[in-house]
Formats: structure tokens, C-alpha cells, sequence
């Protein structure tokens, strides 16, 4: 039996007498219906290096290590990693590394696997509370991930995958999609889990694409801007870039200018502007402000 199979679940979390941290956001899933589901999903064959986070106690990594040439799983808990040393230790593919994946060095890491030069995908359950930072982390990284499939609170999956003109869509929507494709593969409902989170979750799929979707004068300028344009999502965009640039009558005058270069309305909102129009108001901006920082 699997790992993910509840009786199996439950007799590991009972001998080793595991408790449930509410700060590490831990559900561990137990279907291995979905777990085969985003295997496939994230298309893993033995010409590809996996890292994955979060393994708990190694029921999506079994999966895994059963596709993959190799698969590092970063564990913050280190109450997890006699567990898994247990569950997994009879498995040769896997390393299971006892570290926040925020502070490890990844480059370093990477130099371990048998053949580093793979591909490498990243697939996870991601713990919800700190979902954005990890997966901004990675993608700014200069780690050529080729592929993220991880699940997430679906809530923060459809604000990432969102388009322009939806109430989903804003910065966080941008600054994926600068960097990957994004879209959402299947939902995952609360009631497979082991607790059961208050929230449905979803599989993204992102992709890297082979170079950002626009290109900026100023990477960090643009997502400034694009970040100050959905402080107040119900303002304009006039409104937001007078906010946090500044309401003197040059800095307005300079607005103006810019707005006008990019062919942008101050009265529409920021959710109306797609990547290639922030693209043009942040060239733009940058080009008449006198005031950047």
C-alpha cells in the first residue's frame, strides 16, 4: 500500500506520535488518485531532477521517486525527517534535506544530484501561509526550473493565473506571468486531506517561458508600478500612480505625460491594463519622472 493510503497515513502519524504544527500549514494528502493526477500533470520521466517542498511524510514523494531520476525534498520540521527516514529510507532516489527552502543555497544543492545537468521541475503541496514568497523565491532565482506543478489554496491559484478584466487579476498575476505560463491544471477538494484545510486547493501548472513576456527598461520599476497600481483596486490608476509617486503639480504634470506616451486613460483601473500595457506605462514613467525612488 501507498503512503498516501489513509490506513497507512494514520498507523506512520500513530507510531511516531506526530501532532500537527499550525504554523507549518500541514495537510497531508491522502489519495493517491491525485497524487498519480500531478505526477502526470507534471509530466515527471527519468530524464527529469525534481525538488519538491513540504514532503511531509513523503506520500507525494513516493510518487515521485517512482517517475523521476531523482527527487530533493526540503523539510522544514525536522520532526518529519525520522518520519521519512522511515517511510522512504528503502528508496535510493530521494534526498530528503532538513531546510527552510527560503535560506538554502539551491545552486550548491543542485551540484548534488547524480546528473545535475536534467531538467529540473518543482512540484509540491505548498504550505498555504507562505505560498507567494516561496514560489517568488524560485522563479526569481537563477535556478533554470523548467516547470512548477504545485498545489496551492485555489484562491491564490486563480490570482495567479488570472487575465485582465477579472476580479482575480493584479500584481501577483503579473509577476508570475512575466516569467511562466500559469494555469490551473485540476481543483483538489478540502476533504482529502489529513487535517482538512477550511479551503478547496488547486494544481498550477506554470512553465518557464524561454524569455519574459514583455521587455522593460527596468525589471524592479515595472513590477513598482504594477504593484502601486492595485494598492486600491477600486481607484484609478491616476489615482494609485498620484498615491505613490506623488501629488505635486510637476510630478501630475510628468503623469500625464507618461499616460499619455503609453495611450492609457487615467480613469481606468488597473485590472483593465494588460503585461504589455504596464510594460509601456513603466518605460514611459521611467522616462518622465524626475522622481523614481
Amino acid at each position: 500500500m501507498k503512503i498516501a493510503d489513509y490506513r497507512v497515513t494514520k498507523a506512520v502519524l500513530d507510531r511516531h506520535g506526530f501532532t500537527f504544527k499550525k504554523s507549518f500549514g500541514q495537510n497531508f494528502l491522502t489519495d493517491t488518485n491525485i497524487l498519480q493526477k500531478i505526477v502526470d500533470t507534471a509530466e515527471i520521466d527519468k530524464q527529469v531532477n525534481v525538488i519538491e517542498i513540504g514532503p511531509g511524510i513523503g506520500a507525494l514523494t513516493e510518487f515521485l521517486a517512482e517517475h523521476a531520476a531523482e527527487v530533493m525534498a526540503f523539510e522544514i520540521d525536522d520532526r518529519l525527517i525520522p518520519i521519512l527516514a522511515d517511510t522512504l529510507g528503502h528508496v535510493d532516489n530521494v534526498t530528503v534535506v532538513n531546510e527552510d527552502i527560503l535560506q538554502a543555497d539551491l545552486q550548491e544543492r543542485i551540484k548534488a544530484f547524480k546528473n545535475p545537468d536534467l531538467p529540473i521541475k518543482v512540484v509540491a503541496n505548498l504550505p498555504y501561509y507562505i505560498t507567494t514568497p516561496i514560489l517568488m523565491h524560485l522563479i526569481e532565482s537563477k535556478i533554470p526550473f523548467s516547470e512548477f506543478v504545485v498545489m496551492m489554496q485555489k484562491e491564490v491559484a486563480d490570482r495567479i493565473s488570472a487575465q485582465p478584466k477579472t476580479k482575480a487579476y493584479g500584481s501577483l498575476s503579473i509577476a508570475v506571468q512575466y516569467y511562466m505560463t500559469a494555469k490551473v491544471a485540476f481543483i483538489v477538494p478540502r476533504t482529502v486531506f489529513v487535517p482538512a484545510p477550511n479551503v478547496d486547493s488547486a494544481i498550477l501548472k506554470m512553465v518557464r517561458r524561454d524569455q519574459p513576456l514583455v521587455t522593460v527598461k527596468d525589471e524592479d520599476f515595472f513590477f513598482r508600478v504594477a504593484k502601486a497600481s492595485f494598492v486600491h483596486r477600486r481607484k484609478t490608476l491616476w489615482n494609485n500612480l498620484t498615491n505613490h509617486f506623488g501629488k505635486s503639480d510637476d510630478i501630475k504634470a510628468q503623469l500625464e505625460q507618461a499616460l499619455q506616451v503609453a495611450n492609457l486613460a487615467p480613469n481606468l483601473r488597473g485590472e483593465a491594463l494588460s503585461i504589455e500595457d504596464f510594460a509601456s506605462l513603466s518605460d514611459s514613467l521611467l522616462m518622465e519622472l524626475t522622481v523614481k525612488d
